[in-house]
């Protein structure tokens, strides 16, 4: 079951990762978490450097989907201007919604990532489906209260695992 917790890659954020890398890697497709991954988790829209981001990102040929177990409204209001499909309520770590964001994209497996700052919905939603797992810090510490207490069990995983010598970053 641990191994189903640890990322394929830790980076701080989702402008930390080698895009060059990836395409090289045959990537084709993301799948991202919307909160606390792109932006705030009550920031409404999208940040000017997110646009870029999600510009270049699209300009090297990649596909993009938003998966949130977020709200309907919550998620639409953020995909909706940036013209980027989305899952809402998506019950990650869930499969169904990661096998219907790569239909979505029209990828198969090796050749989609999935990024999130969430262990046990992100990176546990990936590692069951046999994707490359990608855990960013998350962008910002003010949370929903249920998300708190999965932080905390994070926190233990995470020094359990680095005590083990299983991964190799800090906090």
């Amino acid at each position: 079951m641990l191994k189903q917790l640890i990322p394929s890659l830790y980076v701080q954020s989702i402008y930390h990762i080698d895009l060059d890398a990836m395409n090289a890697q045959g990537v084709k497709g993301i799948i991202t978490d919307l909160d606390n991954t792109l932006v705030s988790w009550d920031s409404p829209y999208a940040t000017p450097k997110l646009i870029a981001w999600l510009e270049d990102v699209r300009s090297r040929g990649f596909q993009v989907c938003i998966v949130s177990n977020n709200t309907q409204s919550r998620v639409e209001k953020f995909a909706r201007p940036l013209h980027l499909p989305a899952i809402y309520k998506a019950r990650k770590p869930i499969r169904r919604a990661f096998r219907q964001a790569m239909q979505i994209m029209g990828t198969k497996p090796h050749e989609t990532v999935v990024v999130g700052d969430q262990i046990f919905t992100d990176v546990l939603g990936a590692n069951r489906m046999g994707l490359y797992s990608i855990l960013v810090l998350p962008i910002a510490t003010k949370e929903w209260a249920g998300t708190k207490i999965l932080r905390a069990m994070e926190r233990f995983v995470l020094r359990g695992l680095r005590k083990r010598g299983i991964i190799p970053w800090e906090d």
